[in-house]
């Protein structure tokens, strides 16, 4: 049985300087190329979560494990190769290079993750992904701040879905758009981390985008969070 794509157990982690907030976790998992919608309000912890899951951030105590990989067992250089070479981030912002061409932000995260830098291939790749977006001819070779907020869009998941790292992590990706935008956006998503047969974890405050997952939680149902008294 394959191990899962993501999977929390006993995770208890405390920001310091933050008012003493923290969260705990006792067990969450996320199958491969299951898709999965955390659904959570303002200050509920989701930023938190991301960013024990992704390891930008290492637990307290308990395991965060990606792959089968436990992430506390890396060294923070490693931590931050490992997320390049498994995990695609779709950014609540984009978080693109404004005056770099589009190939290169799509590229981006393969300077850091040699082997799914081969599973890409290069260029043509990045080219490929901007057809299948619905990109217009020759959009690869432009700055990116030349393109529309839903065009660039488009260009954040392909970078999150180049080399076809097994676990896509999106955080509130569809805040800022209007309802049909978001529609189109979501199918894109769904369809291309299908291909690439990625597992798909978003966090989001929005219940509407549910009925398209395997399965919605909401993240009081996985996750306590606290804050001390100040």
């Amino acid at each position: 049985m394959p191990d899962p794509a993501l999977a929390l157990t006993d995770v208890s982690f405390g920001w310091p300087g933050r008012g003493g907030f923290r969260l705990s976790c006792p067990a969450f998992s996320l199958a491969p190329r299951e898709s999965v919608l955390l659904l959570g309000a303002s200050g509920s912890g989701k930023s938190t979560l991301l960013s024990l899951v992704c390891g930008i951030v290492t637990a307290d105590s308990g395991v965060v494990s990606v792959g089968g990989t436990d992430l506390k067992s890396l060294s923070a250089g490693r931590r931050d190769r490992f997320r390049a070479e498994q995990i695609g981030v779709i950014f609540q912002q984009f978080n693109l290079l404004p005056y770099a061409r589009v190939s290169d932000n799509i590229m981006l995260p393969l300077r850091f993750a040699p082997n799914r830098r081969r599973r890409a291939g290069g260029v043509a790749e990045a080219e490929r992904l901007c057809a299948a977006l619905g990109l217009p001819d020759g959009a690869a070779h432009l700055p990116a701040g030349r393109l529309s907020v839903g065009q660039q869009q488009r260009v954040a998941v392909a970078r999150a879905l180049i080399g076809a790292p097994p676990l896509i992590v999106a955080d509130e990706p569809t805040s800022a758009l209007d309802a049909a935008t978001q529609d189109t956006f979501l199918r894109l998503l769904f369809d291309r981390t299908a291909e690439a047969g990625s597992s798909l974890l978003m966090v989001s405050h929005d219940e509407r985008l549910g009925d398209r997952f395997d399965r919605v939680i909401r993240l009081e149902d996985i996750v306590t969070t606290q804050r001390a008294a100040a």
